[in-house]
């Protein structure tokens, strides 16, 4: 089995706030052109996960339009991960091991645990795994966490979610996890923002810009997103990602949990939020998933794949596919000026349309 990997030999986390449970792939040579790339993947001849696109380094202007963000919404973000956190402890209790999917999901599983650190005294576990849409969860980084910690510990991490794809794959890879022999783990995912009604433990249900979406591995400890080639992983090992330690002098990994973390506050108001949302009715209608279905039609898209709602899938489009157009709900929006800005760059068209049931979406181009 792949060993565990830690910062600072892996990762620009803290060794305490972060396990990755994969397998160092630094040294193998994973990227390809980002459009070349998207062809093979549309034509079917590549999965994704196979490989990574080249990572898109900002500049200044960016870079800044971030820093601007990550302050205008760092109050809003640490409400957010302390509504989530309480939600969490009222309701599964104070042993948790944190499972975040990485990449996405990391910077979250850590703000969680520094919140139950500083306001319960707790110092709770944190892994990172990768789970692939289409291939599942990583099955031996699963077996490695439930042969350490009871599997009714166990919480699932991400940052956010769009039409809630990734939270049918984890649902539908543990299901298929426990039938193979495995212990039966609670899919009940739990993000930071649900905007597409997909999930029952979320800190909140506003399509609000989340500052670790605006950039690639420079806010994600310095980690590639998960790479799962036969190639390059073998049976029972961990799936792969790889460690850019030549970014380093980019990382702002750390800035972003030490702003949010700054902003926590006292536990009142975000145990009152959570205690609000106790009271509630927070059964997953998918309604996001409807309104995608309804754009896809609307605009003549083959897959819903394609269509990629919210503020942190639209960011991500424009960061790494070939992006085809995006569409606001307000084109002056504060919450995504780093989304104007980066389709001005790739000359991309933004179109407004104020019924849109998510802040924006970003349309992959469908390629021949």
């Amino acid at each position: 089995m792949t060993t565990p990997l830690t910062g600072p030999e892996f990762g620009s986390y803290a060794p305490d706030e972060a396990t990755w449970l994969l397998k160092d792939l630094s040294h193998v040579d994973l990227e390809g052109d980002i459009a070349e790339r998207e062809a093979r993947i549309q034509a079917g001849l590549a999965h994704y996960a196979e490989s990574l696109p080249v990572e898109y380094q900002p500049d200044a202007p960016y870079r800044e339009l971030f820093d601007k963000a990550l302050a205008s919404t760092a109050g809003r973000l640490a409400h957010a991960v302390g509504t989530l956190t309480e939600l969490l402890i009222a309701e599964r209790g104070t042993d948790l091991t944190l499972v975040s999917l990485a990449r996405a999901g990391t910077p979250v599983g850590i703000l969680i645990r520094r919140w139950a650190q500083r306001h319960h005294g707790l110092s709770l576990p944190h892994y990172a795994v990768s789970i692939v849409r289409g291939r599942g969860i990583d099955s031996a980084a699963l077996d490695y966490i439930t042969a350490h910690h009871d599997p009714r510990s166990v919480v699932f991490v991400d940052g956010w979610t769009g039409k809630g794809a990734i939270a049918r794959e984890l649902s539908a890879a543990l299901a298929e996890y426990s039938a193979a022999g495995g212990p039966v783990l609670s899919d009940d995912l739990a993000v930071l923002a649900d905007p597409g009604h997909c999930v029952r433990t979320y800190g909140t249900r506003d399509d609000f810009l989340i500052a670790s979406a605006c950039l690639n591995s420079t806010v994600s400890g310095l980690v590639s997103r998960t790479v799962l080639n036969d190639a390059w992983i073998g049976p029972g090992e961990f799936h792969g990602a790889k460690f850019y330690a030549e970014l380093a002098g980019d990382d702002v990994s750390n800035l972003l949990l030490d702003t949010v973390s700054a902003e926590f506050g006292d536990r009142a108001s975000a145990f009152e939020s959570a205690r609000a949302l106790l009271e509630s009715d927070r059964e997953p209608t998918w309604a996001g998933w409807e309104s995608v279905e309804r754009i896809r039609v609307r605009y003549g898209i083959s897959s819903i794949n394609f269509v990629k709602p919210g503020v942190g899938e639209t960011t991500r489009v424009l960061l790494r596919r070939v992006p085809w157009k995006v569409l606001v709900r307000d084109l002056t929006a504060d919450e995504h000026a780093h989304i104007r800005m980066l389709a001005a760059a790739r000359d991309v068209p933004v179109e407004e349309i104020p019924d849109l049931a998510y802040s924006c979406m970003g349309l992959i181009k469908d390629l021949p």
